[in-house]
């Protein structure tokens, strides 16, 4: 059995501005705005949701198949992800356009000028999913992560022709999505994901109400940020667990991410969803406290002990022998 984790792999470069981008703006001359800013710092991350996922599951001694699409400068990042247990092979490589990059600039205010460039992310769409099947065993899941639109709907089907269970994860991709496009992305779910904004947009954009959501997938995750997360099952009380506890917050980017890797886990292992969620929380707490999104360590002596710090003795006793490959 495998796990494929289809989505975004992106590179993000991260400049800070020491003055106000405010101080250089002429209002009556927008439309003839021309503007250099010399930057303090430069900082390039790791990113994309599907690589961040990845290396959440690496470090929890998981080998997830990334599925993606990436320019040739992806080879540091190949090597990167390779070295903490992500089976790259299967990652397309685009003859023409670079990886996916995110470059921003950002004031002391916390003003932003921003680009986005999907580049090789936009050919996700020419990639299929039976031959990466044939080589890796039928997946235990398949999760559809943001990613180019038309390629997450060609994931998607696929997985209902050929009876692959899939996980519907749009998120960044909601604000950009009409109603039909959400519906067939969420519809027949095994499980969906999705943070608390996004649970009210996908019922909005969709004309569905939360039972109708609920109703036509397995099991629905919603994160509460810094209030834990709800997983909800028709006809079933809903499960609502607290963030784990002790967090020093220093940078949220990617904590969804690693939640999500934790959960995987979870239900790799075989552990009941309070376990696997709460696997999920402390994964997440180790991000919230890093700058980057794969910059952090922990060895399995220190999760489990954070774990049952957050969640008690049995959590940690149930989670204690799917670690054997944390160092």
């Amino acid at each position: 059995m495998s796990l494929l984790i289809a989505g975004s792999i992106a590179t993000d470069h991260l400049m800070g501005y020491g003055g106000k981008f405010a101080d250089s703006l002429v209002v009556e001359q927008l439309d003839k705005i021309s503007l250099s800013f010399l930057v303090d710092d430069l900082e390039i991350r790791r990113g994309g949701v599907a690589a961040n996922m990845c290396f959440g599951l690496g470090r929890l001694g998981l080998r997830p198949v990334l599925v993606g699409s990436a320019g040739e400068d992806f080879a540091d990042y190949r090597s990167w992800l390779e070295r903490h247990g992500v089976n790259c092979s299967h990652v397309r490589i685009s003859e023409t356009r670079h990886t996916a990059r995110f470059v921003c600039t950002t004031d002391p205010t916390g003003a932003q000028i921003a680009s986005f460039y999907p580049g090789a992310m936009s050919e996700a769409r020419l990639i299929e999913l039976g031959p990466i099947v044939e080589r890796v065993g039928e997946p235990t899941y398949v999760l559809i992560g943001a990613d180019d639109p038309d390629g997450m709907q060609r994931h998607t089907e696929e997985c209902r022709q050929r009876g692959y269970p899939f996980i519907a994860d749009p998120s960044q991709q909601l604000a950009f999505s009409g109603g039909e496009l959400i519906r067939d992305l969420v519809d027949g779910a095994a499980i969906l994901f999705s943070n608390e904004y996004e649970s009210h947009l996908i019922e909005q954009k969709t004309g569905w109400s939360a039972d109708e959501v609920l109703s036509r997938v397995g099991t629905q995750v919603t994160t509460l940020g810094a209030q834990g997360v709800k997983v909800s099952r028709s006809g079933e009380p809903d499960i609502v667990l607290p963030a784990a506890k002790n967090v020093t917050a220093v940078e949220p980017t990617g904590v969804g991410d690693a939640f999500r890797s934790g959960f995987l886990a979870g239900l790799t292992w075989g552990v009941s969803l309070e376990r696997a969620a709460q696997v999920g929380c402390v994964l997440a707490a180790y991000v919230v406290e890093t700058v980057g999104t794969q910059e952090y360590t922990f060895t399995r002596d220190q999760f489990l002990a954070r774990l049952e710090e957050s969640y008690g003795a049995d959590s940690a006793k149930d989670v204690e022998p799917h670690l054997s490959l944390v160092r």
